[in-house]
């Protein structure tokens, strides 16, 4: 799916999240809840426009079974992933799909592939353990690099947490949690 239909596709499931909402799943997701905004933007790139997405979010369970509900700020939900070993499914309302993974899930929906798996620590304030990690030597720099992408820990005190990766296209995250 290009740009524009990706597009299409968000802006036809704002207009149904007005008169519905996605299903929600019934069975509870252990683990800790995360909550907040979330905002992703990824620059222009060989000829595609700038775009971005942001949502009120919750993040709950692990990296290897979980739940990362998206709603507007009226709490209607747009859009729920889900996982667990062997199942990736994205509801909408529009109805279900799967997907082999959480990088193929992000890949479709955003056009690029955000390391879910990462997030459950990098909205910690910690670095994922399942790669390599720099640490930034800079007291104002408080973060870390890993994944290819730098994550800003400099107003976590705040809720605050920024992770940018480079490499084109630049994709940012931000992320504002409820405290």
């Amino acid at each position: 799916m290009n740009w524009r239909g990706r597009a299409s596709a968000l802006i036809a499931a704002l207009a149904l999240a007005a008169c519905g909402s996605a299903p929600q799943v019934a069975a509870p997701v252990t683990g800790d809840t995360l909550a907040g905004r979330l905002a992703v933007r990824v620059e222009a790139h060989d000829g595609t426009a700038a775009r971005s997405e942001n949502a009120a979010f919750e993040l709950q369970g692990s990296a290897q079974a979980g739940r990362l509900d998206l709603s507007t700020p009226l709490g209607s939900v747009l859009a729920q992933a889900r996982w667990a070993p062997g199942s990736v499914v994205l509801a909408t309302p529009q109805g279900e799909r799967s997907f082999t993974d959480l990088d193929a899930l992000t890949q479709e929906v955003l056009g690029e592939s955000v390391p879910v798996a990462a997030l459950f620590d990098w909205l910690r304030g910690r670095p994922w353990p399942g790669a390599a990690t720099v640490t930034n030597e800079a007291p104002a720099e408080a973060g870390f690099t890993q994944l290819g992408w730098s994550v800003s820990l400099a107003r976590f005190d705040d809720g605050l947490v920024v992770a940018k990766r480079d490499s084109a296209p630049v994709v940012t995250v931000r992320a504002k949690l409820d405290r």
